[in-house]
């Protein structure tokens, strides 16, 4: 009988639900009373119930995974007890130069035959052909090993979600694709871009660390962004709109009247995105610049606050 996962066409790993449904539109459409005029839609139809019979019982699809029973839901055979005639009484021919032998099950009932190569081949992994003599299974080859490198990502490659080059020791270039909401120190694995194994198993993996490069305007937090913005003394004082940088294209933001060198306002979703979705913010931070140059009438203005003594700070010399 072929597999039973191969008769319902699910894989190994699927679940109850998924063997369930694949059984139930197999039936459906296999099912004599819709074939009539098929001779195999019977045969067919019987596949496919033995094969749910197997995998669609919880014990016997744990059986089978085993390798206790096989795929006609019989014992696998367990040692050498019951068989008839090993050696020359009761075989018969084998194709490929091989025997057959027959083995009858604990009831007394009945037997079967296989080939010498399905009987060694589930105790010992395998049968030598022609010569009679046995090999042992050989072990998996090791994987290979892994490789480390590091990515060097910009805030615009985050922010747009481009992938980043990296150059691996092994001599190739591959582009990593950055998930949203990473951070600095955060390790990618490339499954199979590590070092081959010389003795054929499997490539071990990349390793890759991601460093975000520095910006000449932006600092990152996180998803969060920081930048200084230089305004104006009359913006400051006055209030007044101002165009502010971001990772996209410049944005209008009002700077309120009386705003104090230092103080921070904040721009929702212009930040870098997030892991959940969407974008963390800009803060902006004001830094008032004065007149390059100087400003005579500014000046003097500051000379009258100063003999009057107003809006004098703490820490003044008029102060102490």
């Amino acid at each position: 009988m072929r597999d039973p996962y191969e008769v319902l066409g699910v894989s190994r790993t699927a679940s109850e639900a998924e063997i369930k449904s694949a059984f139930r539109k197999l039936a459906k459409k296999h099912h004599p009373d819709r074939n009539a005029k098929d001779p195999k839609a019977k045969e067919r139809f019987s596949e496919v119930n033995s094969a749910y019979e197997i995998v669609g019982d919880k014990d016997k699809r744990g059986q089978f995974d085993r390798g206790e029973i096989g795929p006609d839901g019989k014992p696998r055979m367990q040692g050498f007890e019951g068989f008839e005639g090993f050696g020359q009484r009761g075989a018969r021919p084998g194709t490929g130069g091989g025997r057959t032998f027959r083995w009858s099950s604990p009831g007394g009932g009945g037997g079967e035959t296989f080939s010498a190569d399905d009987i060694f081949g589930d105790i010992f992994g395998s049968f030598g052909r022609g010569g009679g003599g046995t090999r042992t299974r050989q072990a998996p080859s090791p994987r290979g090993d892994n490789v480390i490198a590091t990515a060097a990502v910009t805030l615009e490659q985050l922010a747009h979600g481009e992938k980043a080059r990296v150059d691996l020791p092994t001599g190739r270039t591959v582009e990593v694709a950055i998930p949203p909401g990473t951070k600095a120190g955060r390790i990618i694995r490339l499954k199979g871009q590590g070092r081959p194994n010389p003795l054929g198993g499997e490539p071990g993996d990349a390793l890759i660390t991601v460093d975000i490069v520095a910006h000449p305007l932006f600092r990152a937090e996180g998803e969060t962004l920081r930048i200084d913005l230089p305004v104006s003394l009359e913006d400051a004082v006055l209030g007044g709109k101002v165009r502010v940088p971001t990772l996209d294209v410049p944005v209008t933001m009002n700077i309120p009247a009386w705003s104090n060198g230092g103080r921070t306002l904040r721009l929702k979703g212009k930040g870098l995105p997030t892991a959940q979705g969407g974008h963390g913010d800009l803060l902006v931070t004001l830094r008032v610049m004065l007149p390059e140059g100087g400003d005579p009438d500014l000046e003097t203005l500051m000379k009258k606050w100063r003999q009057t003594g107003r809006h004098a700070h703490r820490g003044s010399e008029q102060e102490a």
